[in-house]
This record gives C-alpha cells, sequence and structure tokens, in this order.
C-alpha cells in the first residue's frame, strides 16, 4: 500500500475514525450557526417590540 492509502485506512479502523471526526465538525459547525441564528432573533424581536411600543 502508499503510504497515503495506508494513511486512510488506519489500520482498518479508518470508518470509526473518519466518522467521529466528521461528527466532530458537525458539532463545531452547529455550535457556531446555532448561537448567532439565536442572536439575531433575540435583536429581531426586541426591535419588533420597540416598535409596537413606539406607535403606542
Amino acid at each position: 500500500m502508499s503510504q497515503i492509502s495506508e494513511f486512510l485506512y488506519m489500520g482498518g479502523y479508518a470508518f470509526y475514525i473518519w466518522v467521529s471526526y466528521g461528527l466532530g465538525l458537525v458539532v463545531l459547525v452547529l455550535n457556531t450557526i446555532l448561537p448567532m441564528r439565536h442572536e439575531k432573533q433575540i435583536i429581531r424581536s426586541i426591535k419588533k417590540r420597540q416598535e409596537q411600543e413606539k406607535c403606542l
């Protein structure tokens, strides 16, 4: 086997290792995106509430 295929094969544990890396990446991405979306939603609701209070 070449060095690259040996590295990708990882001694027969490649599937488990690459799935672990993939899940770890998904968790990191979600931990970045979800709070940002939540913050935008909170800001929108605050702005909406402020606009409603101005009308009253």
